[in-house]
């Protein structure tokens, strides 16, 4: 594998660094804060082609990869993942799932808005009662003549308050167990369906989570994505790319609380000196660099491998399971090192910390990751 960057992407990463320090950084605290969604944030990406980076541009997107893909999520992440996360959710959950899956005239009709930002996606396959395990879903989906009427509700959508597009799963037949769910596609605005809670969240606050709801819901077979039965398959298919948004959304985040706590530790001085020239302070971020540096290049393998049309199920599982984790590990160790700094607001670092530990829970806790791992492992 190649490590150097092109020139193109060298290019990406600086304007997306450029674009967060501007952008974001100036109103991380009050969007954290009041839950905050950064609309005109959003918008600015959208023009800049970051919410269809992984799709052709006939379709509307950027044409760019999924390496590409990874640099934007890790740089808006370095500045605050909620932004990150709600870019991420949109791009590789909603939006994907209607390229890899949707027939020509689905793909006509939703990529091409979703890609320019035009319209934004969110993407619903937990409930209350199915979160590992997914193929325990209720929300149900019956025939009517030519329509598909839907009932059931789920919960951890995000952007679900703010999203013009849902890709959400529900059983068209429950004796086929895994083979018996397919996805719909569900227009705002669409009878029966409409928004229950917002959730009150630990962290990535800016990034809305809720819960959706259907009764009664009726949508037409156009509405229906893939083949009947296999939304639950394809949607794996779906979340082995969207883990490498979350190893880069992981890594961002990670870099971001380091950076921060490096800079400290030249500035704090104790005992008359820098604390960055106390052993205890060097072992604390040699440790963290290395965490990082090993995340990114997880990551970068399994985005690689998706460029090359390479299945990943276990590269990316594998890049999702250490990125996340590690950078649970860099955030609280920039708190330590941040002291009594690190539970005050002004320093973010205390955001980073709250935001990480997400990264562990979403598209697949780190316990279901070992089990995806130890499954492809076993399978050769």
């Amino acid at each position: 594998m190649d490590f150097e960057q092109t020139p193109e992407q060298v290019h990406l990463r600086k304007t997306v660094r450029e674009f967060a320090e501007a952008e974001l950084a100036p109103h991380v605290l009050e969007w954290d804060e009041g839950q905050i969604f950064p609309r005109e944030a959003i918008r600015k990406l959208a023009a800049l082609g970051y919410l269809g980076s992984i799709f052709p541009e006939e379709l509307g997107g950027a044409g760019l990869g999924y390496i590409e893909y990874q640099i934007i999520v890790e740089e808006l992440a370095r500045i605050d993942p909620a932004v990150s996360l709600i870019v991420a959710a949109h791009t590789s959950l909603c939006t994907n799932h209607i390229y890899s899956a949707g027939d020509e005239e689905q793909r006509r009709r939703y990529v091409p808005r979703l890609a320019s930002g035009e319209w934004l996606g969110s993407w619903s396959l937990t409930e209350s009662e199915a979160g590992s395990d997914a193929a325990g879903t209720r929300t149900q989906a019956t025939r009517d003549g030519e329509c598909w009427v839907l009932n059931g509700s789920k919960t951890f959508t995000t952007n679900a308050h703010e999203a013009d597009v849902c890709v959400a799963m529900a059983v068209t037949d429950r004796a086929a167990s895994q083979h018996g769910i397919s996805a719909f596609i569900i227009d705002k605005g669409t009878p029966g369906f409409r928004l229950g809670r917002k959730e009150n969240k630990l962290g990535m606050r800016a990034s809305p989570t809720g819960e959706v709801i259907f009764e009664s819901c009726r949508l037409p077979d156009p509405q229906l994505l893939g083949r009947v039965g296999e939304g639950f398959v394809d949607s794996l298919k779906v979340l082995d790319g969207g883990r490498i948004s979350i190893a880069a959304l992981s890594v961002g985040t990670a870099q971001g609380a380091y950076e921060i706590a490096l800079r400290y530790s030249q500035q704090r001085r104790q005992f008359g000196r820098p604390i960055s020239e106390f052993q205890a302070i060097q072992f604390k971020l040699a440790d963290m660099a290395a965490e990082i540096d090993a995340a990114r290049l997880l990551t970068l393998r399994a985005a690689a491998m998706k460029d090359q049309g390479r299945r990943v199920t276990k590269e990316s599982a594998i890049a999702k399971l250490y990125a996340s984790e590690a950078a649970v590990r860099v955030c609280d160790q920039a708190v330590q090192i941040l002291g009594g700094y690190g539970f005050i607001k002004e320093y973010r670092v205390e955001k980073f910390y709250r935001d990480v530990k997400l990264c562990t829970i979403g598209e697949g806790t780190s316990e279901i990751q070992r089990l995806v791992i130890a499954r492809q492992l076993l399978k050769s």
